[in-house]
């Protein structure tokens, strides 16, 4: 690299944008040197999404100005964005999983030689890339969809390296990865940064940020709150920059006294998964549920709630077999939120309204008609008790933040009417200010008489804000204990050791 640390690689200076009355940046400014991974920080709607579209040429600024290895930069889409060297890895990535890794990574890129494609050449320029990753023996030639999703996402960051980019976006990547491939993609951008590339690392994980970015920026509604080192701020000054007060607690809790059990799982076992699960659930209590990638967690939400077969074992509610479809466990006081928002949560092109009370429209029906008037009167009351930020309630879902589209979710179940939530991954991809309303949330439910199953990755959370938490393995639940005598070592040895023994 020729640019000298004074001069950065990226900047991004006065950037504006407005969409209708809505201003989502206001004068902006963002700079990475070359070798800097640099953290982009921000609750949900802060504007990081909006900032990265403008620098991935997927949207243009309405002000402001960019510059890369100090020459003018303003693409006209993505592929102009992609040939000047701007490479974006996104939460949801993007590959044909029925192609090779080689001709995913080649896609669009392809080299050719009087017509047909050069696979010696493309061959070289694929190895330098996965060498560089540290993964050259890598079989070029097994589909994608054979591979897990940490080697996909290695194969999205060997496309960038292809491609030549010198600015790597990585947008939430830890989101959807076991801790083993986590650590793995920490050595990866270890690598990246070596070679001179600037890393821009968007993550809600304040201790990911610490563990592998230099600098950082934090946004507040749409403009540069601060920015400094990672090495000379603590975690409650970003919390602070990021929601405008201090945040004297990440996990709020809410006093509550379980009860009697109301819910009993005796030997249950899905088609594939889960494979034998029994635990009794109190009234009152937040159920906290670990386990690694693929132990079946889902898979023993989805049961209960009735979308997934069950094979064998008896589930009974207050002392009643509980069978039937997944209406009928909404009748019978049962509320899930999926873990696949975008996919099976949330209806994306209906209304916030629609979603908030599909599955309870009772109150508003008169004679097989919707009172209207009614349902959107407790649609305003539901989001401003949880602060969801809208216009209305006629705005379609898929325009709302993720944060706003996981409260949306979440006031669905509440609105129903509930008695038992089933909560799978409520926090992931959201913001540090969201996830403690969440977690106060729950408290509020238990204290309620409400009881929840609450499914999470994140130990730290997990075991400041469950009363009990079992662990799960390969389709088993293996260990209950109260969240007290757990730590984040010891649940993650259970979670460890059982998966070896089963």
């Amino acid at each position: 690299m020729v640019n000298g640390p004074e001069i950065p690689l990226l900047r991004m200076a006065g950037v504006s944008k407005s969409f209708g009355g809505t201003q989502a940046l206001r004068n902006v400014s963002f700079a990475v040197q070359p070798g800097e991974v640099h953290a982009l920080i921000g609750e949900n709607g802060a504007g990081k999404s909006t900032l990265m579209k403008i620098l991935s040429g997927a949207i243009a600024a309405d002000s402001g100005t960019m510059e890369l290895a100090g020459q003018t930069y303003a693409p006209r889409g993505p592929h102009a964005a992609r040939q000047a060297g701007v490479a974006m890895i996104y939460q949801e990535l993007n590959l044909a999983p029925e192609l090779t890794i080689e001709e995913n990574i080649m896609l669009g890129q392809e080299q050719h030689r009087w017509g047909w494609i050069d696979h010696r050449v493309q061959q070289a320029r694929l190895q330098a890339a996965l060498s560089t990753l540290g993964h050259g023996d890598l079989p070029s030639r097994t589909p994608v969809r054979e591979l897990t999703p940490g080697m996909k996402q290695l194969v999205e960051i060997a496309r960038a390296l292809v491609s030549q980019a010198r600015v790597i976006v990585f947008d939430e990547p830890t989101s959807s990865l076991t801790q083993h491939d986590a650590e793995r993609l920490f050595v990866v951008i270890d690598r990246l940064r070596k070679e001179g590339i600037a890393v821009v690392y968007i993550s809600h994980f304040l201790e990911e940020i610490r563990r592998v970015c230099q600098s950082f920026t934090v946004l507040r509604d749409g403009a540069t709150a601060g920015s400094g080192t990672v090495a000379s701020v603590t975690e409650p000054d970003i919390v602070a920059l990021m929601v405008g007060r201090s945040v004297e607690e990440l996990f709020p809790t809410v006093p509550h006294q379980p009860g009697e059990a109301i819910l009993s799982l005796e030997n249950i076992r899905g088609e594939k998964l889960p494979r034998n699960v029994s635990l009794e659930l109190r009234r009152g209590e937040i159920f906290g549920l670990f386990g690694l990638v693929g132990a079946g967690r889902t898979e023993t939400l989805r049961l209960m709630f009735g979308l997934d077969r069950q094979m064998r074992g008896t589930m009974t509610l207050q002392g009643k077999p509980l069978t039937g479809s997944p209406r009928s466990r909404i009748r019978s006081g049962l509320g899930l939120v999926s873990e696949d928002r975008k996919g099976e949560g949330l209806a994306q092109a209906r209304s916030l309204a629609d979603n908030m009370t599909y599955s309870r429209l009772q109150p508003y029906s008169w004679h097989g008609w919707l009172t209207l008037t009614r349902r959107n009167q407790a649609v305003r009351d539901w989001m401003q008790r949880l602060k969801i930020k809208a216009a209305h309630g006629e705005v379609e879902v898929q325009s709302l933040s993720g944060g706003n589209q996981q409260k949306v979710a979440i006031a669905r179940v509440l609105h129903q009417e509930a008695e038992i939530l089933l909560l799978d991954e409520p926090t992931r991809g959201i913001d540090v200010g969201t996830k403690a309303e969440i977690y106060r949330l729950m408290g509020e439910q238990a204290a309620a008489g409400r009881s929840v199953i609450f499914v999470s990755s994140y130990l730290p959370e997990l075991l400041a804000v469950s009363d009990r938490v079992g662990i799960m393995s390969r389709g088993k639940l293996t260990a209950i204990r109260p969240a007290s005598e757990w730590t984040e070592q010891s649940a993650l040895t259970e979670a460890l050791r059982a998966n070896e023994e089963v």
